[in-house]
């Protein structure tokens, strides 16, 4: 059942009116010769639930329109509410409406802000209608590319400052981006993030929503079922059509770099779309690039691990599947020796497993007509190799 959603200035008075009123009485009282002690402060919570837009507010959610400014009398708002609006989304439910970030970007102010006592927070979003859209807090990406009307993520992020400030920000140039739902629970009052394993790479690794349904999938979005929770969490910052320069330059490392400590793992495949004439990187560029990155994630005590793109579904002769020659690979595999990391050669491991099932089989792991892309038993199995090769060296 829904209950209507009040105007603005009614839901604001709610906040208002009492402590008003407590401070008339108080005054009154106090000419008066009586002594009254001031009001107590309201409790900040801890959780929270947001339903956005203009619609119907699902039970036991907080209604928030585009037009709701943060005021520290309500302690959530639209930092720039003239940069939002409410919009119609294709859902039911949470899903039926939303708010839509006119202005965006990583470093934009253009932030739903909401006060949060120190602690770490888990952060469920549900977006609106988007063919593709990243969430961004605290400055830095949190979930990159969510497609697909509804789609729904969750990631943890510790909070420092008293305040997060999270937006909705662009996947793919001329799309919307909207937010139908924001749930806020506390994790610990500790603003530790838990070990972490990030994982950085291109189509083949990315995640696909429904996260628990999709018919595409990437090993980075499959490897959460192989991975002990109580040991990692997985955070998948890979993006189709990726390569190092811009998985460096455009944001996604950055992310990593801000949350990355001791006893994390950064899992890093690159390679395949390098190789394409149309982004002009040559092997010798490609590999000083990622010698840049798994430096600077070093750097802040995690542990950097390279990864090399499995083959084709084609890549057979006589029986044999082998792609060793493939997507900067070489220079993958010799960048790994040379600064002393760990290397998971996904390219001949699952040459391997290809080899042992034979060419019908593999083919049916990859999208039909394409040979490239893991469905999503393709992509599992991948995860499955990947993990498994990380075990045998210790790593997890």
């Amino acid at each position: 059942m829904t209950e209507t959603r009040p105007a603005r200035d009614t839901r604001s008075v709610k906040y208002r009116k009492p402590l008003a009123c407590c401070l008339a009485a108080t005054a009154l009282a106090s000419g008066a010769g009586l002594a009254f002690s001031a009001p107590a402060a309201q409790a900040e919570p801890s959780n929270y639930r947001f339903d956005f837009g203009s619609g119907p507010v699902e039970k036991g959610y907080t209604g928030v329109s585009a037009g709701d400014a943060y005021t520290p009398e309500r302690r959530y708002g639209f930092n720039t509410p003239e940069h939002m609006a409410n919009v119609a989304a294709k859902g039911t439910g949470l899903g039926s409406d939303a708010v839509r970030f006119l202005e965006f970007g990583t470093k934009s102010s253009n932030t739903f802000n909401v006060d949060l006592k120190e602690g770490l927070y888990r952060v469920t979003v549900t977006l609106g209608d988007t063919s593709r859209a990243s969430v961004a807090a605290e400055g830095v990406f949190q979930e990159m590319n969510l497609t697909g009307n509804g789609a729904t993520a969750s990631f943890e992020i510790p909070v420092t400052d008293g305040q997060l400030n999270l937006l909705v920000t662009e996947g793919k140039v001329g799309t919307a981006f909207t937010l139908s739902a924001l749930d806020i629970e506390k994790v610990s009052r500790h603003p530790e993030m838990d070990p972490t394993i990030w994982v950085g790479g291109d189509s083949t690794v990315a995640s696909y929503y429904p996260l628990d349904s999709s018919v595409q999938g990437g090993w980075g979005q499959l490897l959460p079922e192989f991975v002990d929770a109580e040991k990692f969490d997985v955070r998948n910052m890979a993006t189709g059509g990726q390569i190092a320069r811009g998985f460096r330059n455009d944001g996604q490392l950055e992310a990593i770099l801000q949350y990355s400590k001791p006893g994390d793992l950064f899992l890093l495949e690159m390679g395949i779309n390098d190789t394409a004439a149309k982004n002009a990187t040559t092997e010798a560029e490609f590999k000083e690039i990622m010698r840049d990155m798994v430096r600077q994630v070093a750097a802040t005590g995690a542990t950097p691990v390279l990864v090399t793109p499995q083959g084709r579904a084609t890549d057979f002769v006589d029986g044999v599947h082998s792609s060793v020659d493939r997507w900067y690979r070489h220079s993958t595999v010799a960048l790994a020796e040379e600064e002393g990391i760990p290397l998971v050669d996904l390219n001949v491991l699952s040459s391997a497993y290809f080899t042992g099932i034979g060419p019908e089989a593999t083919l049916a792991l990859f999208m039909t007509g394409d040979t490239l892309h893991p469905n999503r038993a393709g992509a599992t199995e991948l995860a499955r190799i990947v993990t498994a090769d990380l075990a045998r060296q210790g790593l997890q």
